[in-house]
């Protein structure tokens, strides 16, 4: 059976890029978190055709690239990058991937790659349109008001900690309640975490913040701020709430500012911590319908710490949102 490597940071890219896979195309398909993990994968012999993102914390794209071809690894690149610069183009295939595709991935456009490249025969098929899906200009207001706020909560965080946070493209997607569950299910699929729900709303807007933090995260995020004491769950809660707060509140009042809007925060509430997420999910299964979810994964260069944020807005605010950003779209 044909071997599929999707490596990506992002739970929901790695999902879509999942779902954009020929359905009646017989595959393996696994998946690595960043480019160390893909490497793992690789090595293993998962990945006869690996499915890369270039953004990534701890190994990025282009790294992946460089080391498949020190280490010689027999397997067919395409990178799938919201980074549109025709210098990382260039640069992909410089560095031996056969192809580029642009997020967010489409099936028919992936289609058309495997089969260009051989990879998989066949004619392209006309896709039925997705009802769900969003516009792709609100896709990219979206994108672009997330990636100010992102920036000022990373910066925020990086004055605190005194160290560089990596910041991807933010992923945004229309999902149901199965789809939240499943990808709440592959954060830190290896390992248990704990998480923070925060409710907010104001001006017709409404929705819940989730922060996510993986348990082997909180011994390098102690070790930044030089705490001396035992990192035991007194500790541990402190530290979960400090960021949590932080990123939260920063990414929301970054949205808030840039939508004319003015956010009230509820109060936070701990959703389990050293548990595992579909303990998190079965806990907490009511909370979520079809949403809105924004999402966003900060890593600490030179640290084992990686943290997700999750914006879920209500369907319902969907409408104000797209009427406070409709001047974006003037020509």
């Amino acid at each position: 059976m044909y071997s599929v490597l999707i490596c990506d940071d992002s739970l929901v890219a790695r999902k879509q890029v999942s779902k954009s896979l020929p359905e009646d195309w017989p595959v393996s398909i696994h998946f690595a978190k960043h480019g160390r993990e893909g490497i793992m994968a690789l090595r293993e012999g998962k990945g006869q055709l690996l499915l890369l993102d270039l953004n990534m914390p701890i190994m990025d794209g282009y790294e992946v690239l460089q080391e498949i071809n020190e280490l010689n690894i027999d397997t067919k690149v395409i990178v799938i990058s919201g980074d549109i610069q025709p210098s990382a183009h260039e640069r992909v295939k410089e560095l031996g991937a056969i192809d580029f595709i642009e997020k967010p991935v489409d099936a028919n456009t992936l289609q058309e790659v495997l089969v260009k490249h051989g990879i998989r025969q066949g004619e392209v098929v006309e896709e039925e349109p997705d009802e769900d899906a969003l516009d792709p200009d609100i896709r990219d207001c979206y994108q672009e008001i997330t990636n100010v706020a992102m920036g000022q909560a990373g910066d925020r965080l990086a004055r605190m900690l005194g160290v560089f946070v990596e910041l991807p493209i933010p992923n945004v997607n229309l999902i149901e309640v199965s789809e939240m569950h499943m990808m709440l299910q592959d954060i830190e699929a290896k390992e248990s975490v704990s998480a923070v729900c925060q409710g907010f709303i104001g001006g017709g807007v409404s929705g819940e913040a989730l922060f996510i933090l993986s348990d082997s995260s909180f011994d390098d995020v102690a070790k930044i701020l030089s705490i001396k004491e035992e990192v035991d769950d007194k500790v541990q809660l402190e530290l979960l709430m400090d960021a949590a707060n932080i990123l939260i509140g920063t990414c929301l009042n970054g949205l808030a500012s840039q939508l004319d809007l003015r956010f009230s925060q509820g109060h936070p509430i701990v959703l389990g911590q050293h548990r595992s997420v579909s303990e998190l999910i079965s806990a907490n299964k009511n909370k979520w319908k079809r949403t809105l979810a924004i999402e966003l994964s900060y890593g600490l260069e030179g640290y084992n710490v990686q943290c997700d944020l999750v914006l879920l807005f209500t369907e319902e605010s969907m409408n104000m949102m797209n009427y406070k950003l409709a001047h974006l779209l003037e020509d």
